[in-house]
């Protein structure tokens, strides 16, 4: 895929730089598929209940696995297409639950997977919250978008084994791009889910608020799902509505980010808010409030008096937040 001879402010968020030619038009050639799977430079990525694997050898870390390293870890219950750059194909797989053992559960509270998970008798082998490689830094941006697609993907194949039609078995095809009923002949295809994510703006001022698991002192931007029947700029309205009692004008599209938790759109927007005061909906937000520029602009800066802290730079929310006080669309 050739690279964007523009600047888009979508590319800055984590997960968005994937520079792979998907190979749509090639996924239902079995021939071409597994030609490339045999192929020397051919790369896999694994996910093992999803969560990245990843090689650590010497305190580096590394993604990308042989076809057959993937095949050692254990039982491999799906293998897709990724897609392919002039170095060759890339393919996810994904581990069957039987190769990996969980250690210690997670933490319900906590905005990142804390289990701790193992394949056996490999200590050079670690499986590593998707959140965690991206605000770490622990890859390069393109392997970092290259296990989101992954991870998207694979969710979803664990997920929807049976055909939400007749209720047979369904099985995999288009490389990874479809899953096909053999019972009743439906077709049933990858899903992704688009969220609204947005700062209501009133002059100088834009809303934040923040949820009870955030990190202390965090702020970010309201966002919540776009329901069926709804256009973009219906969802910004009612969501900012519903958290924070604001009504809102127009809105303005600013930027996306592939999130891949468990595979959503966040779809960034600027808003016009109408009203002002605030009304917090608290089975969604601990709090929220106005905040002026000068304070986002501290808060980005890492110096806000009262120590309130933006998202993380790998969210959408992060570059809303830099977009409005640089008054950029």
């Amino acid at each position: 895929m050739s690279p964007v001879p523009f600047k888009e402010r979508s590319a800055d968020t984590g997960y968005a730089i994937n520079p792979l030619d998907r190979l749509s038009d090639k996924r239902d050639d079995a021939d071409f598929i597994a030609e490339l799977q045999r192929h020397p430079a051919s790369r896999t990525v694994v996910i093992g209940r999803d969560k990245p694997v990843l090689r650590v050898t010497e305190g580096r870390r590394e993604a990308l696995f042989t076809t057959g390293e993937a095949a050692e870890m254990g039982q491999i219950r799906e293998i897709v297409l990724l897609g392919r750059t002039d170095e060759g194909a890339f393919f996810g797989a994904l581990l069957d639950d039987s190769a990996v053992v969980e250690r210690e559960q997670a933490d319900e509270g906590a905005m990142i997977d804390t289990r701790v998970l193992a394949i056996p008798d490999r200590p050079d082998l670690q499986l590593t919250d998707l959140r965690s490689i991206a605000v770490q830094g622990l890859l390069d941006a393109a392997t970092t978008g290259l296990l989101g697609e992954a991870k998207s993907l694979l969710y979803w194949h664990a997920r929807h084994r049976f055909c939400s039609v007749c209720g047979s078995p369904s099985t995999l095809g288009a490389a990874g791009w479809r899953r096909d009923c053999q019972a009743c002949k439906a077709m049933h295809f990858p899903r992704t889910d688009p969220v609204v994510i947005m700062l209501a703006v009133d002059g100088d001022r834009c809303l934040m608020g923040r949820q009870p698991r955030f990190g202390k002192g965090m702020y970010s931007a309201l966002a919540g799902f776009l329901e069926p029947g709804e256009t973009i700029e219906s969802a910004v309205r009612r969501e900012i509505k519903e958290e924070a009692g604001i009504e809102v004008g127009r809105v303005h599209y600013v930027a996306s980010q592939p999130w891949p938790f468990p595979s959503t759109l966040m779809i960034g927007c600027f808003a016009e808010a109408l009203t002002r005061e605030i009304v917090i909906d608290r089975t969604e937000l601990e709090d929220a409030r106005w905040f002026s520029r000068d304070e986002v602009i501290a808060m980005l800066e890492g110096r806000h008096p009262e120590g309130f802290l933006p998202a993380n730079p790998i969210a959408i929310a992060h570059h809303l937040m830099r977009a409005w006080v640089e008054k950029a669309g």
